[in-house]
């Protein structure tokens, strides 16, 4: 995938976006980043908001450039269907993982649910077990993902650089930052959704 359409597509998946933001979601340096942002609005395919959140985002002519420009990447490597078998495996997974962030940022205390403060080392520390199970499974699926279109493997990084912070006890890469592993798992769903060409309901 080139320099344009990793940016193009990026902001299709993670939504409005600092360059910063844009950079940790590509892997590409901050100053090819904003290259590639200045080029593309140029060609009015995206725009930079000057309100409250000073972000770049994507035109309505850069959101259909991206997904022709995806879907026709999917075609030329054949891999089509290799995604699609992995979607669905990905589908499998996803209700266990919300699951597992409820669990995270709530417990259930003498029958009512309550914030998890994070005081009871012992139940945190049962969560963080079960999102590393998780995460060894959802890696397979990443695996089969990045060997169908290796751009894909960004995500993996991403998931498992994630999951290795929290369990060295950054516990803010579960849930709570823009880099979680739930935020990743998130913008994974929304690449594999724009990649094969399936609306979100």
């Amino acid at each position: 995938m080139s320099g344009d359409l990793m940016v193009l597509h990026a902001l299709r998946c993670v939504g409005f976006a600092s360059v910063e933001r844009l950079a940790e979601a590509t892997g590409l340096p901050e100053a090819d980043v904003e290259s590639e942002l200045i080029d593309l609005a140029v060609t009015g395919l995206v725009t930079y908001e000057l309100g409250l959140f000073r972000a770049w985002g994507l035109t309505d002519a850069g959101r259909a450039a991206a997904a022709k420009r995806v879907s026709d990447e999917l075609d030329a490597a054949g891999a089509r269907q290799a995604v699609a078998a992995a979607f669905d495996d990905f589908l499998v997974l996803n209700p266990e993982l919300l699951d597992l962030c409820g669990a995270w940022q709530t417990r259930v205390v003498d029958g009512v649910t309550t914030a998890n403060d994070h005081t009871d080392a012992a139940y945190d520390g049962r969560v963080l077990d079960l999102f590393a199970d998780f995460h060894r499974r959802a890696d397979g699926v990443c695996v089969d993902l990045a060997a169908a279109l290796p751009r894909f493997q960004r995500y993996r990084d991403r998931l498992t650089g994630a999951i290795t912070r929290a369990g060295h006890g950054d516990l803010g890469y579960l849930t709570d930052r823009l880099d979680s592993y739930h935020t990743v798992w998130c913008q994974l769903h929304e690449d594999l959704l724009v990649t094969l060409g399936i609306p979100r309901h």
